[in-house]
């Protein structure tokens, strides 16, 4: 991805890494709005995905992110969920593969499934179905989490019988279809009834001309990282033809490569106790932390991540662009839960990505999934 970017940058692409507040497509040139740029352009393409749908039980808020999760590859390596007893919902692909993912890491998982079928693949299915450590309950729904401080079940209800009952559990995991991330479009584009926006058939057209739609937001059929790509390619592809036939087009030369901050390009490594200098930014790894906790008297920023996490890619520009603004004034360190399983469980993490803002030894912030960039900034700002 880090490779992709530098080539885009090369051939005159300007990238910034911000939230988009608003879209006025009523007009032409369009005008996309963030909290720090208005930007006026006559062709737009959006690629806004899909966000995981909640059941909305009871106690869903108290142990959300404690322990209620819609991301198993995210959060399925967190300390507490090992050698667990662990509950996944759904029946379709996405929760069959989450299933059998987990079974790397609970003693056995429990899924729960509201009628007498699957909607998965055949072969998804027999993956499930012969798996020792996954019991399958057959007209099943969840009721709500039971628990104080912690999860300790999940109460469920056979919808045949109505007969209830609990299944001990530290983790939950949904895997129940996804809501469209189009609430900037409604009204502007033709939407279906679920909320995605509507393309022409085999097309990324939409209903506006110039404005082309591709990945999640507009595929609720598919839904893999290949035919998002594959999208990406043909709205890039229609932008530049729809571009060019108007006699919108600018050209822009491919630039002289740059070198890329070693921050960005290189993967992350463990900090060796002989390479450990107090007076660098950035660190990864448990024996840096437990160095700066104690010796550093600067802020201290942690960023908890965890194997092939989605969310942790979206986190990483975002956040390393706020650490560079703080160089020199604070310290920032990476920690790979599934290497440093000790510190994580320590830290109480629960899911990835957190991350945590120490000042004077003490926890003063932390967040849990991708926030806004303005918000680490401010948090950061305010307590150095």
């Amino acid at each position: 991805m880090t490779n992709m970017k530098a080539q885009a940058e090369r051939w005159g692409a300007e990238l910034y890494t911000e939230d988009v507040i608003s879209v006025n497509l009523s007009q032409r040139p369009f005008i996309v709005r963030s909290l720090e740029r208005e930007v006026k352009t006559h062709s737009l393409i959006i690629a806004t995905g899909a966000t995981a749908k909640r059941l909305g039980l009871p106690s869903e808020d108290q142990f959300w992110s404690r322990g209620i999760s819609a991301c198993a590859i995210c959060d399925g390596a967190t300390p507490i969920f090992r050698g667990q007893e662990l509950v996944v919902i759904g029946a379709g692909d996405s929760a069959a593969e989450e299933a059998v993912y987990l079974t790397k890491y609970g003693s056995i998982v429990h899924l729960l499934v509201r009628s007498d079928k699957m909607r998965a693949s055949k072969a998804m299915q027999d993956r499930v179905l012969s798996n020792s450590k996954i019991k399958v309950h057959w007209h099943t729904e969840a009721v709500d989490v039971i628990g104080k401080e912690k999860m300790v079940g999940v109460q469920v209800r056979n919808n045949h019988t109505g007969e209830e009952n609990t299944i001990p559990t530290r983790g939950l995991f949904y895997a129940i279809g996804h809501k469209p991330n189009t609430e900037l479009f409604q009204g502007q584009l033709e939407l279906d009834e679920v909320g995605y926006i509507v393309t022409g058939h085999g097309s990324v057209e939409t209903s506006l001309e110039g404005v082309f739609a591709a990945g999640d937001v507009q595929d609720h059929e598919f839904r893999q990282a290949i035919t998002a790509a594959g999208t990406g390619c043909q709205a890039a592809l229609l932008a530049e033809r729809w571009l060019s036939l108007g006699g919108l087009i600018q050209e822009f030369h491919q630039t002289q490569s740059e070198p890329t901050p070693e921050s960005t390009t290189q993967p992350q490594q463990e900090t060796p106790p002989t390479e450990f200098n107090l007076e660098k930014t950035r660190h990864h790894g448990g024996y840096a932390l437990r160095k700066l906790f104690h010796q550093s008297d600067r802020l201290l920023v942690v960023k908890y991540v965890a194997p092939g996490c989605g969310p942790c890619h979206t986190l990483k520009p975002i956040l390393n662009k706020v650490v560079d603004e703080f160089d020199g004034r604070i310290h920032f360190v990476e920690i790979d839960i599934d290497e440093d399983q000790d510190i994580a469980q320590n830290a109480g993490i629960v899911g990835t990505p957190t991350v945590q803002v120490f000042k004077n030894k003490e926890l003063i912030q932390e967040w849990k999934g991708v926030k806004p960039k303005g918000e680490y900034r401010q948090v950061i700002g305010d307590n150095l």
